[in-house]
């Protein structure tokens, strides 16, 4: 074992933040938490696929570069391993392990669900960090989160310290006008292939990928802004594609404005909750 390696268990724990997730959304909360001077831990789920792979962490999970506004991330097998680039202050941590691995590294300061299961019952997440945030539909503070911050466009960001996020509507956000149109979903299930890489420009039509042995083709002419990485098993419904007919302001690289919204509501929260035990905490003064 090197000398760095030893030097880094020896190192303190910084404040430690989980993410359950590895889409956009949770690597925009990673990055503003990692700025915030923690240390931050994205817990991989399976589902739904991560399309939207250049403005996430998702693709470290293989080893590959992954770089969200200036801020990289690396994989980590083992607890060992993810308490080592912790202490080492190595950029966001992506993993496989799950939460019930991630506690024993060492006291969560932060606790965040950001897998946007948004039709799935959640899960109750007090207790198991200092403050559990609960990101997106599905969560109600103070009954299976401490806290919620919406992710309904229009209302992306809000903090919620009492009550609960809105309900999934079905309807996307507008994207060079376009809604549902711009993505294409999983007709039936079955192992997605495809060659294409993100920032492709595309036609209406174009074949993208294989689903099985069936084409999927692009809605309309734009650049790829989002595909499901190659050689993932995909159920039935999920997205497989996404493309931006923005022409020369389309993006895909980055924090976009509804994530960086998100990202900001989870650090408000995380700072009013601080506030908030500061001043209930006894303060203790010395009578000379």
């Amino acid at each position: 074992m090197s000398d760095t390696r030893q030097g880094s268990r020896r190192g303190p724990l910084p404040p430690f933040a989980v993410i359950l997730g590895t889409n956009e959304i949770a690597s925009a909360v990673a990055v503003h938490l990692f700025w915030a001077g923690h240390g931050v831990v994205l817990s991989h789920d399976p589902m739904p696929p991560v399309i939207r792979r250049r403005m996430a962490f998702h693709d470290a999970l293989y080893d590959d570069a992954a770089n969200v506004a200036g801020v990289v991330a690396g994989r980590a097998e083992t607890s060992i391993e993810v308490r080592d680039r912790l202490t080492a202050g190595a950029g966001v941590t992506v993993t496989e392990l799950g939460l019930l691995d991630l506690i024993v590294i060492g006291a969560i300061d932060i606790l965040v669900d950001a897998r946007m299961h948004k039709y799935e019952v959640t899960p109750d997440l007090r207790r198991l960090g200092r403050l559990a945030v609960g990101v997106g539909p599905g969560f109600s503070s103070g009954f299976n989160c401490d806290v919620a911050v919406e992710t309904r466009p229009g209302l992306a960001g809000r903090v919620i310290a009492h009550g609960s996020t809105e309900p999934p509507d079905g309807v996307p956000s507008s994207l060079g006008g376009q809604l549902a149109a711009r993505f294409a979903r999983a007709e039936v299930a079955g192992r997605w292939h495809t060659a294409i890489e993100i920032g492709t420009r595309v036609y209406k039509d174009f074949i993208v990928g294989y689903l099985g042995g069936t084409p999927v083709r692009a809605p309309f002419d734009g650049f790829v802004r989002g595909v499901a990485r190659d050689g993932t098993e995909v159920p039935q419904g999920v997205k497989l594609l996404e493309i931006d007919p923005r022409g020369r302001t389309a993006s895909w690289t980055g924090i976009d404005a509804r994530a960086g919204a998100i990202a900001k509501g989870v650090v408000r929260a995380l700072a009013r909750h601080k506030a908030a035990r500061r001043l209930s905490t006894p303060q203790v003064h010395l009578i000379k």
